[in-house]
């Protein structure tokens, strides 16, 4: 059974995969920012034609630690904006609107196949 660490990091592999199926370009995966205005990491930015996708990735193995996109809470999502934005400033993609999407990556309690969730405009 994989670590927390190694069940995320598959479920990020199969959301971009998932992703780039729906016809995104992956322009970035845990892009950092430590700035003395925000630290955080987005999971993966996307571009969907002009549009810059952040994208949230949630990866939950059974039901016991919840729904995967009841963890893209308020304060989640306004990190993700302030986030957002220093990427836009470092750099400026050129994308005349930015979307945030969540994709949530589930498995069932006694295995079988991962389902995927993706939700565009999250916030």
């Amino acid at each position: 059974m994989p670590s927390r660490a190694q069940l995320g990091r598959i479920g990020e592999q199969m959301a971009v995969r998932h992703l780039e199926r729906a016809g995104l370009v992956i322009l970035a995966r845990n892009w950092r920012c430590a700035t003395p205005e925000i630290r955080g990491e987005l999971d993966v930015v996307a571009s969907d034609r002009d549009v810059l996708v952040v994208c949230e990735v949630k990866t939950r193995r059974g039901s016991g630690a919840g729904e995967p996109l009841a963890a893209v809470t308020r304060d989640k999502r306004d990190r993700l904006r302030r986030l957002a934005t220093a990427y836009l400033v470092a750099h400026r993609p050129g994308a005349s609107e930015v979307r945030f999407d969540a994709v949530a990556v589930s498995w069932p309690e006694g295995g079988g196949r991962a389902q995927i969730q993706h939700i565009r405009g999250v916030c």
